[in-house]
């Protein structure tokens, strides 16, 4: 494997000025080429620290032997040549926007003597106009069943053509009047290309003409007593605009834009782009791309441009606006070099309120749909996740495959509503029924509200039990570090947490009665589930959050369970006790799996947090009213309106409320107007327990 540091340029010989890099492996090959505004930054860049680099980046670094670079005049010409090179060379390590389906268009073969309306996929050819993409071949077909009644263009394949022309009879388009058969002389080719024409028109946006000129020609026939001709256009424009309402409206000011939209995790993003023109979706496209570096989204936006409207004849899906999420640094370039492939000026800009900022936020609910689809395609597969198990196991050195992993996380906001959750993964997919989620309480000296204090009382509370069964004792009834039992002992839930809809947890496990044995169900004979131990323990977090698990564990006498942590920043996976981390490949399905429970632990203790933060913010003077319950203070809330109305009314008059009593009408008062303490005496007197008594005085 090469040493970076082999092939480092010299210092002082990389110019500050814009240009082009490229980097070569030993047989000469180029595996990436990159541009920059300032080539000295950028390439110094790739020669620091390996450990710090992204593991794309890393793995591209130590591939490479050579580097070599050409300077340009201005940052246009440098996305130019960057371009060119992508194109020529194919380098492995640069982001490659590959369709993650094969979308469907509708494609007019402009370079035939008698142009052909068809549904075609793949890439684009050269003198063939494209409109699209379609989401479905189906929905293509209903399209043009539709528009063939007011533009009866040819769609039969080339062997049908001749066909018909050589036995002289059309085909049933022919008959029923959705061709204008051109096969068999009924029109020519200059007219069979005019109608062609007017559909690419239409289908361009200009829509509005084509159904005023026909309702004037509509009128015009009724006028001079062709009825039926009137009437053959009237179902014309009816079916125009049957068309028209597939395509909705969703930029009432008639905008031709491309809204683009990202959804992204460390290694890889999501891309959707709507394709709308005269104010209407006329299609949709995504891909998923491998995150090369540690990129931006303004980055993945010029990637984006340079590869999609960067091809041969790109110059015509170029549109007037591109609305994206955020500016790439050369966005200037970048808008003029778009510019010079559409033939006139094209604006690249951030949406910031109205419509067009609603459409991007639609366009990024698709790339996360997109992004979570392509995530659970691999854990859908049996093979898939059996390899992921495999592969960890060998990862982290363990004697058999996990079959049982649980990943614990820790959310809170500067030490309040500290709160944890555990999720359960068994043959690799999500145990919903079986994740906890935890409160954390600290010690009663008032720490363990960091992330390492909380992470550690939470493995106390998790292990408490399985350590019981271990030892075939009673569950402890206490509270972790001395704390006072609690309601939600080691494997209870308190009533705050409860389920969150479609994660809805099942009933605590109750402590085990007389004659049951020690984490043992009595119903199934099986071990509760909270007991059940894990074969891996994996944490969100790097090495002070594995170490300090690895702690507990080892006083709590654990030795049987493997350990790990997953460090957001490079996806790292740290083991106990060493220094270094074990990287996984890029193309894991190890690192695969490790990301989606990390990922769902953190989605399950952040939407606690939420609650729970929402709840302390909500709370109200009769939340803590003995004997008040939730219906009951709903119902008092709804007779006066308001809390203020509540204090002002008298005891007589909240017993009015059903299911009121009046000791519960007093408390409720009582909490409502709380006693005023005593007014302090004024200066340069004594109240009467401080004055001196007489013998006193004496």
């Amino acid at each position: 494997m090469p040493d970076p540091s082999s092939y480092r340029p010299a210092p002082g010989t990389v110019p500050d000025a814009p240009g082009v890099y490229r980097f070569r492996d030993p047989t000469g090959r180029v595996i990436y080429v990159g541009k920059a505004k300032s080539l000295r930054n950028r390439l110094n860049s790739y020669f620091a620290d390996t450990w710090s680099l992204h593991p794309r980046t890393q793995q591209m670094v130590t591939t490479a032997a050579a580097v070599d670079w050409v300077t340009v005049g201005s940052e246009v010409e440098a996305l130019q040549l960057e371009f060119s090179w992508i194109k020529e060379f194919d380098p492995r390590f640069n982001v490659k926007y590959r369709d993650d389906k094969s979308y469907p268009f509708l494609a007019v073969t402009l370079n035939e003597e008698f142009p052909r309306l068809q549904v075609m996929r793949g890439a684009k050819r050269k003198g063939v106009r494209y409109f699209g993409p379609y989401s479905h071949a189906w929905a293509i077909r209903e399209t043009l069943d539709l528009l063939l009644r007011v533009f009866p263009a040819r769609t039969c394949s080339a062997g049908v053509f001749k066909r018909a022309g050589q036995i002289g009879r059309p085909c049933l388009l022919g008959y029923i009047g959705k061709c204008s058969a051109p096969c068999v002389g009924r029109v020519s080719a200059d007219e069979h290309r005019a109608v062609v024409d007017d559909f690419c028109d239409f289908m361009a946006g200009r829509t509005d003409a084509f159904v005023k000129r026909l309702e004037r020609d509509m009128l015009d026939a009724s006028a001079q007593l062709e009825f039926e001709r009137a009437a053959r256009l009237r179902d014309d424009i009816a079916a125009l605009r049957r068309a028209m309402e597939k395509q909705t409206v969703v930029l009432g000011d008639g905008t031709d834009a491309d809204v683009v939209a990202f959804a992204e995790d460390p290694l890889e993003a999501a891309v959707q782009v709507f394709h709308v023109r005269d104010g209407r979706v006329r299609g949709q496209r995504g891909w998923v791309v491998e995150k090369v570096e540690d990129l931006t989204t303004g980055d993945l936006v010029h990637h984006f441009c340079t590869q999609v409207y960067g091809d041969e004849h790109g110059e015509r899906d170029v549109p007037r606006e591109l609305l994206v999420p955020e500016l790439p640094p050369d966005a200037p370039a970048l808008a003029d070099w778009l510019s010079e492939h559409r033939g006139s000026r094209v604006s690249l800009r951030v949406p910031q309120r109205g419509d067009k900022r609603a459409l991007l936020e639609t366009v990024a609910r698709n790339a996360g749909e997109a992004l979570a689809r392509h995530k659970l395609r691999r854990a859908g597969d049996l093979t898939t996740r059996s390899k992921a198990l495999d592969e960890i196991a060998e990862a982290l050195g363990m004697e058999s495959a996990p079959l049982r992993i649980e990943c614990f996380d820790v959310s809170q906001i500067q030490g309040t509503d500290v709160v944890a959750s555990m999720v359960v993964f068994e043959d690799g997919l999500a145990r919903k029924s079986e994740y906890r989620r935890f409160a954390v309480r600290g010690n009663p000296d008032g720490s363990g509200t960091d992330d390492l204090a909380a992470m550690s009382e939470v493995m106390r509370r998790r292990f408490a039990r399985f350590r019981a069964v271990a030892a075939g004792a009673p569950p402890p009834a206490a509270g972790p570090a001395g704390g006072p039992p609690a309601a939600d002992g080691p494997d209870r839930l308190p009533a705050a947490d409860s389920g969150d809809g479609p994660d809805r947890l099942p009933a605590a496990d109750s402590g085990d009665g007389p004659g049951e044995l020690p984490g043992i169900d009595p119903l199934t004979g099986r071990p509760r589930r909270f007991a059940y131990p894990p074969q891996l323990v994996v944490v969100d977090g790097g090495q002070p959050q594995v170490n300090a698990v690895a702690a507990v564990l080892a006083d709590l006498g654990i030795t049987d369970v493997a350990l790990c942590g997953l460090a957001k920043r490079l996806e790292e996976v740290w083991l106990p006790g060493d220094d270094f981390p074990v990287i996984l490949p890029r193309t894991s399905e190890a690192l695969y799996l490790l990301q989606r429970v990390r990922d769902e632990a953190h989605r399950f203790a952040i939407t606690f947090h939420r609650q729970r933060r929402s709840k302390r913010m909500t709370a109200s003077a009769l939340d803590d009213i003995p004997g008040l319950g939730e219906t009951r203070r709903k119902a008092l809330l709804r007779h006066f309106g308001s809390l203020k109305r509540l204090a002002q009314a008298t005891p007589e008059e909240v017993t009015e409320v059903p299911g009121i009593g009046r000791r519960t009408a007093e408390a409720v008062l009582a909490a409502l107007h709380p006693p005023t303490p005593s007014a302090p005496p004024e200066l340069g007197t004594r109240s009467e327990a401080e004055s001196p008594s007489s013998t006193e005085s004496a």
